[in-house]
């Protein structure tokens, strides 16, 4: 059940994670997806999308999933990131994030994050990552 939609998302993350980057384009059932428009920062030698920018947008798309299912938790923290890079990411497209909440605990989430240049069907990269939970009353 969603508990928090896009909008109040992005207002709570204004206050506790302003340095984020992404815009959120929706939530949904242990879902959200992101989109993030590329510039010259973002960008490695070969006009390409740099990995940290990469999983960083992965690791805040899947915060806001569990954000959207638990409520505004700031202490949620990741406690594990995989990155598989699958192709090169384009540097003059921008890029989008969908993820998708494997398993949702009492402590933990997993979840599962495709990113993908706009307009490309093939993902450029998979990211599995894990997020601990505080106890909530």
């Amino acid at each position: 059940m969603i508990v928090m939609t896009a909008a109040a998302i992005e207002e709570f993350l204004d206050e506790v994670f302003p340095q984020r980057q992404g815009t959120i384009e929706g939530v949904d059932e242990m879902r959200a997806t992101m989109s993030l428009a590329i510039e010259d920062e973002h960008l490695r030698p070969g006009a390409c999308v740099s990995g940290p920018t990469l999983m960083g947008l992965a690791d805040v798309c899947l915060y806001v999933a569990i954000l959207a299912q638990v409520g505004p938790e700031p202490m949620a923290v990741t406690t594990d990131l995989n990155c598989h890079f699958l192709r090169r990411a384009r540097g003059d497209r921008d890029l989008i994030a969908n993820a998708r909440i494997v398993k949702l605990g009492r402590r933990l989430a997993v979840g599962e994050v495709q990113l993908f240049s706009a307009g490309d069907e093939e993902p450029v990269a998979l990211v599995t990552a894990t997020y601990a939970l505080p106890e909530m009353d």
